[in-house]
Formats: structure tokens, C-alpha cells, sequence
């Protein structure tokens, strides 16, 4: 090989070097950036709840009870047949319960005894 030919691969290994650490570079600050944003993140949201923690008793329950003004409630007449209809599935469920302990007991009992009761 020649001088010069020595000269230009030399000059595009540096090249090549440089573009490399520059890509190394850029990572490594991206990564820095990420964990500086992650920091301020948690600062922000310690500070936020710094401020909300501030108020005291008084402010809470005016929150609480400008809340309560947006609920729609329920009717006297809704919660009766909504009642209803939870204890009506409470006793159909219980008698589906019963029926299969009673089953499986006479199952168990044919097994070990011979006779279903």
C-alpha cells in the first residue's frame, strides 16, 4: 500500500471513530435525559401532593360536600325493586347451594354406606 492510500484509510477509521462516539454519545445523553425527566417527574408529583395534603379539615369537607350535590340519587321506589331483586337472587342462589351439598352428601353416603340417605 501507499502512503496515501495508508493516509486516507487512517483519516476514514478516524471518521468512523468520531461517527461512533458520537452515536455512543448521543445514547448516553438520551439516557441522561430520560433519568432527568424520570427525577423531575417524582418531584413533581411529591410537590403535587405536598400541595394537596395543605387544606386541613374545612377544605376537605367543602369537597366532599360540593361531591355529594353532583350524585344523582336513587328513588325510594328504585331501591326497593333494586332490593328486591338482590334478595331474590340471594335466596335462588341458596336453594341452588342446598340442593347441590344435599346431592353430593347422598353421593358420599352411597359411597361409604351403601344407601343415598
Amino acid at each position: 500500500m501507499s502512503k496515501k492510500q495508508k493516509n486516507l484509510e487512517a483519516k476514514l477509521d478516524e471518521k468512523q471513530d468520531q461517527k461512533v462516539d458520537a452515536i455512543s454519545q448521543g445514547v448516553v445523553e438520551q439516557k441522561n435525559a430520560q433519568k432527568a425527566k424520570v427525577k423531575n417527574d417524582k418531584k413533581d408529583k411529591k410537590d403535587k401532593k405536598k400541595k394537596e395534603g395543605k387544606g386541613g379539615v374545612f377544605k376537605k369537607t367543602k369537597e366532599t360536600m360540593s361531591e355529594l350535590k353532583k350524585v344523582t340519587w336513587p328513588t325510594f321506589g328504585e331501591v326497593v325493586k333494586k332490593t328486591s331483586i338482590v334478595v331474590a337472587f340471594v335466596l335462588i342462589f341458596g336453594v341452588f347451594l342446598f340442593g347441590v351439598n344435599w346431592l353430593l352428601g347422598g353421593l358420599v353416603n352411597l359411597l361409604i354406606k351403601g344407601t343415598f340417605f
